[in-house]
């Protein structure tokens, strides 16, 4: 292995959330136990050498006055959308800044619709997704996946449609690949899903955050790739901050064909005078973009390799847990419903007696589906086999 992803990072104290905050107020962990983090989605490997390098490259020159965008910013990002995703036809004026994935829904939100309308998403749905709608006065609409005989998440059109007219929604919310399902949505069922939403004459903001983390034998589809349609009618937003860890940094991007919507949007992003770039991150960017997709293909051979061995160990040693094994992500969704029922125990039980055991795992209620819990699978494997461990021992009893 050409990279370090067996380091045990010390993050606590060094301007880390993960590290230093429980998402469960009033429970901590019971003397002897060290804090795993495996709660919010960002990963605890080492950054990408080529990262720092081009960070700093860009100190050694002592300014950091008012800048633009460079031309190796956007390259960079054509470049990858290429060669990553097959993309074509990307050109400078289809990409914009954004502060971040929610700062560009916000400003779609905005731009067009009203307060007081309703959204239409997917559930489980990402929280985020859901501050977002509320804190802009939208209401959300969830339209739930249902698993397949084989356990795999899929959509149900039907229901999309059902609730798209019902409630005259003309906003969608399309999350690809799937947080917290770890679906990765194949090219027919972006097809179908589109057609629902062009049929019911819907602007579609589609969050692909998670898209360069796609395990072996699943493959990234953009959704402005399945149709003409798609492409004129879909924002979609991308950031590098999933891939190499860089949500600190901030910086996430657009990717928008139609002139109609783009325009909109960017007017909307403008007014508010906080949507600009900062230069580290920018620089950032260019180095992941351009000098570690080496580095990324390994952290993502690193995460399989970690999803496989969880999921085995839940079937193992966690009967009545239900887990589909990610196909994108890194993190995994557990459905605990059967375990509690069997055990007598609620869902609230469960996660504390996890954190009380050192494991800082993530309530998945807030997604909107009960009796579920979403794990952070980007550690190293160490801290993976002692966390499972612990939950055998400690948890699931």
């Amino acid at each position: 292995m050409k990279y370090d992803f067996t380091t045990v990072l010390k993050r606590a104290g060094r301007d880390c959330l993960a590290a230093e905050k429980i998402p469960f107020p009033g429970v901590t962990a019971d003397p002897g136990f060290d804090p795993i983090p495996m709660w919010v989605a960002d990963m605890s490997f080492p950054t990408a050498p080529p990262i720092l390098e081009a960070i700093r490259e860009r100190l050694s020159a002592p300014h950091f006055g008012y800048f633009e965008l460079p031309k190796e910013y956007y390259a960079a990002i054509i470049d990858w959308q290429r060669t990553r995703n097959g993309v074509d036809g990307l050109e400078p004026k289809h990409i914009g800044y954004e502060n971040g994935v929610l700062g560009g829904l916000s400003s779609a939100l905005q731009a067009f619709t009203a307060p007081g309308e309703k959204i239409l998403l997917h559930a489980p749905a990402y929280v985020g997704f859901t501050h977002t709608l509320e804190d802009a006065g939208r209401t959300a609409v969830h339209s739930p996946l249902v698993r397949d005989a084989e356990g795999i998440w899929r959509m149900d059109y039907e229901d999309m449609d059902r609730r798209l007219r019902e409630n005259d929604i003309h906003f969608a919310v399309f999350c690809s690949p799937h947080n917290p399902c770890g679906r990765v949505w194949e090219r027919r069922e972006i097809e179908r899903a589109m057609e629902v939403y062009a049929k019911n004459d819907c602007v579609v903001v589609s969050d692909e955050i998670w898209s360069d983390i796609i395990m072996p034998g699943c493959r990234h589809i953009p959704t402005q790739s399945v149709s003409e349609d798609a492409r004129e009618r879909t924002i979609a937003l991308y950031a590098p901050s999933k891939t190499f860890s860089l949500a600190g940094l901030v910086g996430s991007y657009d990717i928008v064909y139609s002139d109609y919507l783009r325009a909109r949007l960017h007017r909307m992003a403008a007014v508010t005078h906080y949507n600009e770039p900062n230069i580290l991150s920018v620089h950032a960017l260019i180095g992941a973009y351009r000098d570690s997709g080496d580095w990324a293909d390994e952290m993502v051979r690193v995460v399989d390799e970690n999803l496989a061995w969880a999921c085995g160990f839940i079937r193992e040693h966690f009967p009545g847990v239900s887990v589909m094994r990610p196909q994108g992500t890194y993190m995994l969704y557990l459905d605990c419903g059967a375990w509690c029922r069997d055990h007598g125990v609620t869902i609230r039980e469960l996660q504390e007696r996890g954190v009380r055991c050192g494991v800082i795992w993530q309530d998945g209620e807030t997604f909107f589906w009960p009796d579920t819990i979403r794990m952070n699978l980007a550690l190293p494997k160490s801290r993976l086999v002692e966390a499972m461990e612990r939950l055998k021992t400690y948890a699931f009893i």
